[in-house]
């Protein structure tokens, strides 16, 4: 099956440079919907009033159905577009960047523009947490200790988080396995235990892992 995963933005960061005396300070938000991202920039506006520019793009949905960017008024193609183009090289979905510029009184160039405001989303992600955001089935799996081993082996290969073990007559371990891991892991399962491995598909959720803790998104 093929993988449903995708990075997005977990946590905020910030990020920033100096170019020749402007500052360049990126801005990063995870986002939900396009509104949110319009009510993040109106209030970056508000809070940085006194900045040259406040430049930004933003990437939405699993495939990245949807973009926008702005140069806020710095030259066509200089801002907005190598912010987005950065998000699209390194794949993130679901965020917005912000670049607020304080001009330092010399003029960039083109070339100069476009590396700074680069540089600075790149900075920004840099001081961010980007995660999977993943699509699994929790599960709960029952065996009989003479399984318990097999079964722990299985899921250690396979990367599989658990959520919790519960020991009692037998064994069940409550797990969140990836969909593209879901059919192999049940077929491996089946064969490991010979037949004596039993689950109950509990639901199907959204996740990411942050380091060993596994988080589940509920949107």
């Amino acid at each position: 099956m093929e993988k449903t995963s995708y990075k997005i933005v977990y946590e905020s960061g910030e990020g920033e440079i100096v170019e020749k005396k402007s500052r360049f300070i990126a801005h990063v938000y995870p986002i939900k919907e396009e509104e949110q991202a319009l009510e993040l920039i109106a209030q970056c506006k508000k809070e940085y009033w006194d900045a040259r520019h406040n430049c930004y793009a933003y990437v939405l949905g699993a495939k990245q159905e949807l973009q926008r960017f702005s140069d806020d008024g710095e030259p066509s193609g200089t801002a907005g577009k190598p912010i987005l183009e950065v998000l699209l090289g390194e794949d993130i979905h679901n965020v917005l960047v912000i670049v607020t510029r304080y001009f330092g009184g010399t003029l960039l160039g083109t070339g100069g523009l476009v590396r700074a405001y680069s540089q600075s989303t790149k900075e920004g992600l840099a001081n961010s947490v980007i995660t999977e955001r993943c699509h699994g089935q929790k599960l709960a799996i029952k065996t009989d200790y003479n399984g318990l081993g097999k079964m722990q082996y299985i899921i250690a290969e396979k990367d599989i988080p658990v959520l919790d073990t519960i020991y009692a007559d037998n064994v069940e371990i409550i797990t969140l396995v990836p969909e593209w891991e879901y059919e192999g892991f049940l077929k491996e399962l089946t064969e490991a235990t010979a037949g004596k491995g039993v689950w109950e598909e509990l639901e199907e959720v959204d996740y990411v892992r942050i380091e060993k803790q596994v988080v589940i998104i509920s949107d």
